[in-house]
């Protein structure tokens, strides 16, 4: 099927039905970081002021006004629990922490709110495939968008800590990658890499954006209702778009299939052959897809567990090594970047600015991997920018808090560094993995990301300000600990991508440009018109 559509996609070519798209697909996800990452500025640590009930009977205040000390004539000294407090408004008016009293031993729910989102969005990479194959792209993108914009907006009125928590959590659930796999769908295959790598700059763009809102917006309430009105305008955009012509053709909607490729080819202004001929392609395209189908569902019977691809994922060597390394290396990616874009109170005395600063470290962090990579490959730039992000992290234990420059510029140093290791990983893995098992090898790497950024907020927002040391070493340690563990790891630039579990060993063995010939050891290497044999 991919031969064919894709051949479907040439002829119609790039242009105004394809930038619709990608429009969409940008403006959305320029507007997910200030969702991802709404508590830092919605439930962020607060300076508070123990206020007692009794004044006249106090000793003295804990250092950290949780307590205060009172003297009962029958039992001495009683340290008592603080109930109320005068919370700092200098920096912000409201906050999710001083209207909810996310303080002492209730501080644990501000890592709550950042934390449940990401762990809302493991059920979110489960079920998305699932409803996209099975209600199509565009039904669930409409639905999804929908009520992720009719969440956020309802927690602006919410008066109840639990039901915002569960709205948050019903926002990450569907948070959908569909709109995303809906674009790449209808993209031309020789713009796909270049597509996937732009629309990771938006991402960039509303984190630098959510930090200049924050900063003019200081009552969370309407924080939030600023950054949650917008995702309403990308609505007009998706009605515009059509249902993915590739999806169906698998289904057999051939009619419907046709409308829209003769529609995309009019905004494009190319020529289509004619509708029976078209036709013709869209069958041939539907019976090679179902004759896949059924090999597929034949595999799938003689193996119990299939559905899950244990067996498999675990059945030699190689492909546990690669998936229990890739595994490791996505949630600690995910673990480093998350808590670094927490980490604003830690790193700065601005966070603001470093939120802005952080979004703008992202630019470089995915625009100059993609050359970097298809020159140098992709193996040594993600180990050397674990370490550096880690050497970074590392020297601010060091550094005094005083000297706001230096600990600003460790910081973004980290966070580029750790920005271009997490998307050349994403890379490095769609190619290590064979073609047999790819979808299941990344779907069971991308759990461990989504766990990595459900733990990060406990790191920064809870252990931080117990051990302010604490948050550094641990991202430094693990950002090396993942560069150390790709070493056993070939590297992938230039070698054909595996098919079967049992190539696997061979992948890199030849080289840049290497084959194997059949299942023997024998490596073919093309050099101009000759073949030299290994």
């Amino acid at each position: 099927m991919a031969s064919e559509f894709d051949e479907l996609l040439t002829r119609l070519g790039t242009g105004r039905w394809n930038f619709l798209y990608f429009i969409a697909t940008s403006y959305w996800y320029f507007l997910i970081p200030p969702q991802t990452f709404s508590g830092v500025y919605l439930a962020p640590s607060v300076n508070v002021t123990c206020r007692p009930e009794d004044l006249d009977s106090v000793l003295r205040v804990a250092e950290d006004s949780c307590s205060y000390f009172v003297n009962k004539s029958s039992v001495g000294v009683v340290e008592v629990p603080c109930t109320e407090w005068a919370y700092d408004d200098s920096i912000y008016s409201s906050t999710l922490t001083s209207d909810f009293g996310l303080v002492c031993s209730e501080a644990y729910h501000r890592a709550t709110y950042q934390s449940i989102y990401t762990f809302a969005t493991i059920f979110s990479s489960i079920h998305a495939g699932y409803l996209a194959d099975r209600f199509g792209r565009k039904p669930v993108v409409l639905v999804t968008q929908v009520i992720y914009a009719a969440t956020g907006i309802a927690m602006c009125f919410a008066n109840s800590f639990p039901l915002i928590l569960a709205l948050r959590f019903v926002m990450g659930c569907v948070g959908l990658p569909t709109i995303y796999i809906l674009t790449m769908e209808v993209c031309e295959i020789k713009y796909r890499s270049v597509v996937g790598i732009l629309t990771g700059l938006p991402w960039a763009f509303g984190t630098m954006a959510w930090g200049g809102v924050a900063y003019l917006i200081r009552d969370w309430r309407w924080l939030m209702l600023s950054v949650s009105l917008p995702t309403l305008l990308v609505l007009p955009l998706l009605f515009l778009m059509d249902e993915s012509p590739r999806w169906l053709i698998v289904k057999g909607y051939h009619d419907w299939a046709i409308k829209v490729l003769q529609r995309a080819a009019r905004w494009n202004g190319v020529s289509l052959p004619p509708a029976e001929e078209l036709r013709k392609t869209v069958m041939s395209i539907q019976e090679e897809t179902e004759n896949e189908t059924r090999n597929k569902a034949k595999e799938k019977q003689r193996t119990l567990w299939s559905f899950l691809k244990v067996p498999t994922l675990c059945s030699t060597r190689p492909i546990r090594v690669n998936s229990v390394i890739f595994s490791l290396n996505l949630f600690i990616s995910a673990l480093v970047f998350g808590g670094l874009n927490l980490s604003g109170a830690n790193y700065s005395a601005d966070p603001f600015a470093y939120t802005v600063l952080g979004g703008l470290m992202e630019v470089p962090g995915y625009s100059l991997t993609a050359p970097l990579i298809n020159r140098v490959g992709r193996k040594w730039p993600t180990i050397l920018g674990y370490f550096f992000s880690g050497a970074a992290i590392f020297l601010l234990v060091f550094v005094p808090s005083d000297m706001t420059w230096l600990v600003m510029t460790l910081a973004m140093l980290g966070k580029m560094c750790i920005s271009g290791a997490f998307m050349i990983i994403i890379v490095y893995m769609s190619e290590a993995f064979p073609t047999e098992v790819r979808l299941q090898g990344v779907g069971a790497t991308v759990m461990a990301c989504h766990v990595g950024a459900t733990v990060a907020p406990f790191v920064t927002d809870y252990l931080g300000p117990l051990i302010p040391w604490a948050p550094s070493v641990i991202f430094c340690v693990s950002s090396a600990v993942a560069g150390l563990a790709l070493l056993p790891l070939p590297e992938t630039l230039g070698a054909p991508m595996p098919d079967t579990v049992q190539e696997m060993p061979d992948v890199g063995r030849c080289g840049a440009f290497g084959r194997r010939e059949g299942s023997s050891s024998l490596c073919i290497v093309n050099k101009g018109d000759e073949m030299e044999a290994k």
